[in-house]
């Protein structure tokens, strides 16, 4: 028979085990891909996160809906659009309807090796389809820049010359990489991710009119019963000091 004094201890030894737990459990990000120069730095300028609790996975936000309909364990959304967190929202996948973060841009990017010259009137666009080998877009069905990058070749009459040229990406960061790598002369891409470090000593970018593509507000929404973390996450990335460095990072405030 155990005495009541080492029940006691038995007690604490699960209640600490638990706490244990509790403290260390991993909070579970799934991030557009075009925030993949810029979020780290965002919640790392916050330095009361504790960054080491925190696993960032950047994709698509077709494919993080399509795996968080299958029971994926993500803790925070960080969609590159709206239409993907309301619609899981609406399966009742979500914790509410979220919130609007940021608005993004898109950009004509090309090798710098090309010879490619970057205008943007019809004709200096119609110039360098014509020269260019591959045009390297996002999947429009996956993400709104892919989606924006199609309505902007359309609003600019380009879309059928265009069309024989195009190879698709899973996400925009991917499709980034190909022109960098000089795979395509000419992409279409985030503003976020072509004046980042990495691309910039490679490629030359042109922004896109943004009147030409539908507005890219990106929403962000936290899963059902999301870790503490997650909550401070998301309330962060409201704030005035996250708001000024998306800015800085190519977005517009929502």
């Amino acid at each position: 028979m155990i005495k009541p004094h080492a029940k006691a201890i038995v007690v604490l030894i699960i209640l600490y085990a638990i706490s244990g737990i509790a403290r260390s459990q991993t909070t579970t990000i799934a991030v557009a891909a075009n925030l993949k120069e810029a979020f780290a730095s965002i919640i790392a300028a916050n330095n009361t996160l504790k960054l080491d609790e925190i696993k960032i996975i950047y994709g698509s936000s077709g494919n993080f809906t399509t795996q968080i309909i299958n029971g994926a364990p993500f803790n925070l959304f960080i969609s590159a659009d709206e239409q993907y967190p309301l619609e899981l929202y609406k399966l009742g996948k979500t914790a509410d309807q979220g919130k609007v973060y940021a608005q993004g841009k898109i950009v004509l990017i090309t090798n710098k090796s090309s010879g490619l010259s970057l205008r943007p009137e019809k004709e200096g666009l119609i110039e360098i389809i014509n020269k260019a080998n591959k045009i390297a877009l996002a999947k429009p069905e996956l993400t709104p820049y892919g989606r924006a990058a199609v309505q902007y070749l359309k609003a600019m009459g380009v879309w059928e010359l265009a069309k024989p040229k195009l190879v698709f990406a899973d996400n925009v960061a991917l499709a980034s990489m190909y022109v960098k790598s000089g795979a395509a002369d000419l992409g279409i891409t985030a503003l976020s991710l072509a004046q980042s470090p990495a691309l910039t000593k490679e490629t030359q970018y042109l922004v896109i009119n943004d009147k030409l593509y539908e507005p890219i507000k990106q929403r962000m929404v936290l899963m059902k019963n999301p870790t503490p973390l997650a909550k401070e996450i998301y309330q962060y990335l409201q704030s005035a000091q996250a708001q000024a460095l998306f800015i800085k990072f190519g977005y517009t405030a929502p």
